[in-house]
C-alpha cells in the first residue's frame, strides 16, 4: 500500500464541541407561555421559564428599554441555562451579547467603557438601502485581451430575462469582477450598479444538462422575470458598537477584527445617536434593540453598580438580564451587606426570577439528555446510580462523570455504560463533600492549615473585647491649669 492510499482525510468543518449548555435549543413554551416539562433541552423550572418567555415577548417588541432582570437561585439550578434558551428563542436577528462580571477588570480599558461597550453591542441597528441592480442569465460573454498583454481589455455579455434580452459594453473593472467570479454562459448574476459588484447566484435550469460545466456544489436557479434592472431594497444589521469603532478609528472596521477598539469618546457617541435618531425619524433604519446578560453579577463593584443604575435610564439602552447565586453578601469593595450583593436602589428596578433546585425526577430526565448529547449509551441501573449520585453531592458533578463513564466503558470494549463504569468513576475523582472531609481528617498532614489559626483568633479576639470593655473608663476631667 502506497503512502497515498494510507492518507486520512478528515473533514474538518463537521467537527462540532460539546459544551455545558449546548443541548438547548430554547425556552420550551407552547403557544401560549405554558411551559411544557422536557422541551427544547429545558426540563423543570416551569415558573422561572414562564417568566422568562414574557421578558423574550417584550424584548421582541423593542418598545421598553432599560429592563433590568435578575435570575436569582442556589448554584446548579440552571440560571445560565435559561439565559442561553433565552438566546436561542430571540433568534439571530435580535443581538444577544453574554458576559461574565469578572471580564471588566481588564487593563485595556476602564470599567465603564467595558460595560458601555456591552451595552451598545446589545442593540442593533436594521439600515435600509435602496440600489439599482442587473439581473439576469448570462447568453454569451466575450472578453477581448490586448495580445502584448498590457492595455485595456474589451468585454461584452448578453444578459437576458424570460421577457428581454439585452447586450452590455463591460468596463475595465467590471471584467476583472467577471474573471474573478468565473462568470461563463449559462450563469445566473446580478451587478450593482452602484458598486459594480458581481454575484453569481447559479445556473440556470436550462443548462442542468450540461455535465461538463458542473459540480457536486451547483446550485440551479430559474430564470429571472420581469425587467433586467431592477431596484432592491438591502438591508444591513450592524450594531451601535460597530458603528462607534468604524467612525473612532482610523484604520475603520479593520479595527472590529485586530479587536483593538481602545476607549471611544462620549462626543463620538452622542453625534452617532443622534444621526441613528434621525435616520429613524426619516424610515431608513430600524432600531433593534437585544439583551445584555452578566453572570455572576455579584462580582461588580459599586462603580459599576453605579454606572448601570444611569445607564439604564438611556433610551438607547437593551434589556439587562444578570445572575447571581449569592445570598445576603458584602458588595464588593464596600463593607456594606446587601441582598445577593447588589445596592438595593439597584435591586429597587429589577424584577427578579427565582430558580428552585431540581427534584429528583428533573435530575434524571437532565442526565438523560445530557447522555444523548455526549453520544453515551447508558443503562436504567447506571442512570439510577448517577442521579442518587447527582442528589447526594451535585448536578454538575455527576454531569461529569458521564463522558468519564463512557471512557471507562469504550476500554473494556462495550457499547453501554454499566453501574461498574459509574462506580469506577466515582472512586477515581472525588466530589467537594468528600474533599472536605478529608482535608478536615488529614488537615496536619499539608503544608498549610487555617482551621486551628482561625479558632484561636477567634478566642483572642473575644478577650480582647472583654479588656477593651473593662479599659474603656470615662476621661477625667482636666482642669484649667492643667497643660
Amino acid at each position: 500500500m502506497t503512502d497515498a492510499e494510507k492518507l486520512e482525510v478528515r473533514d474538518i468543518t463537521r467537527i462540532e464541541r460539546i459544551g455545558a449548555h449546548s443541548h438547548i435549543r430554547g425556552l420550551g413554551l407552547d403557544d401560549v407561555l405554558e411551559a411544557r416539562a422536557v422541551s427544547q433541552g429545558m426540563v423543570g423550572q416551569k415558573e422561572a421559564r414562564r417568566a422568562a418567555g414574557i421578558v423574550v415577548q417584550m424584548v421582541r417588541e423593542g418598545k421598553i428599554a432599560g429592563r433590568c432582570i435578575l435570575l436569582a437561585g442556589e448554584p446548579s439550578t440552571g440560571k445560565t441555562a435559561i439565559a442561553v434558551a433565552m438566546a436561542q428563542a430571540l433568534g439571530n436577528e435580535t443581538p444577544f451579547t453574554s458576559m461574565s462580571a469578572s471580564e471588566i477588570f481588564s487593563l485595556e480599558m476602564s470599567k465603564t467603557e467595558a460595560l458601555s461597550q456591552a451595552m451598545r453591542k446589545s442593540i442593533g441597528v436594521r439600515i435600509k438601502e435602496e440600489t439599482e441592480i442587473i439581473e439576469g442569465e448570462v447568453v454569451e460573454i466575450q472578453i477581448d485581451r490586448p495580445a502584448t498583454g498590457t492595455g485595456q481589455k474589451i468585454g461584452k455579455v448578453t444578459l437576458k430575462t424570460t421577457e428581454m434580452e439585452t447586450n452590455y459594453d463591460l468596463g475595465n473593472k467590471i471584467i476583472e469582477c467577471f474573471m474573478k467570479e468565473k462568470i461563463q454562459a449559462g450563469d445566473v448574476i446580478t451587478i450593482d450598479k452602484a458598486s459594480g459588484k458581481v454575484s453569481k447566484l447559479g445556473r440556470s435550469f436550462t443548462r442542468a444538462r450540461d455535465y461538463d460545466a458542473t459540480g457536486a456544489q451547483t446550485r440551479f436557479v430559474q430564470c429571472p422575470e420581469g425587467e433586467l434592472q431592477k431596484r432592491k431594497e438591502v438591508v444591513h444589521t450592524v450594531t451601535l458598537h460597530e458603528i462607534d469603532v468604524i467612525n473612532s478609528r482610523t484604520h475603520g472596521f479593520l479595527a472590529l477584527f485586530s479587536g483593538d477598539t481602545g476607549e471611544i469618546k462620549q462626543e463620538i457617541r452622542d453625534q452617532i445617536n443622534g444621526k441613528v435618531m434621525e435616520w429613524r425619524e426619516e424610515g431608513k433604519a430600524e432600531i433593534n434593540p437585544g439583551v445584555l446578560f452578566i453572570d455572576e453579577v455579584h462580582m461588580l463593584d459599586m462603580e459599576c453598580f453605579s454606572f448601570l443604575n444611569r445607564a439604564m435610564e438611556s433610551d438607547m439602552a437593551p434589556v439587562v438580564i444578570m445572575a447571581t447565586n449569592r445570598g445576603h453578601t458584602r458588595i464588593r469593595g464596600t463593607n456594606y451587606r446587601s441582598p445577593h450583593g447588589m445596592p438595593l436602589d439597584l435591586l429597587d428596578r429589577m424584577i427578579i426570577i427565582r430558580t428552585v433546585p431540581y427534584s429528583e425526577k428533573e435530575v434524571r430526565e437532565i442526565l438523560k439528555i445530557r447522555c444523548e448529547e455526549e453520544d453515551c449509551v447508558m443503562n436504567n441501573d447506571a442512570l439510577t446510580v448517577l442521579t442518587r449520585i447527582a442528589c447526594d453531592t451535585s448536578l454538575r458533578y455527576a454531569i461529569q462523570l458521564i463522558t468519564t463513564a463512557n471512557l471507562v466503558s469504550r476500554r473494556r470494549k462495550s457499547t453501554e455504560v454499566t453501574v461498574e463504569d459509574v462506580k469506577k468513576c466515582y472512586a477515581l475523582f472525588i466530589d467537594e463533600v468528600r474533599s472536605s472531609k478529608i482535608l478536615m481528617e488529614l488537615q496536619d498532614e499539608y503544608m498549610f492549615n487555617e482551621i486551628e489559626s482561625d479558632k484561636a483568633k477567634d478566642k483572642d479576639s473575644i478577650k480582647g473585647k472583654g479588656k477593651d470593655k473593662d479599659e474603656e473608663k470615662p476621661a477625667e476631667p482636666m482642669e484649667c491649669g492643667d497643660n
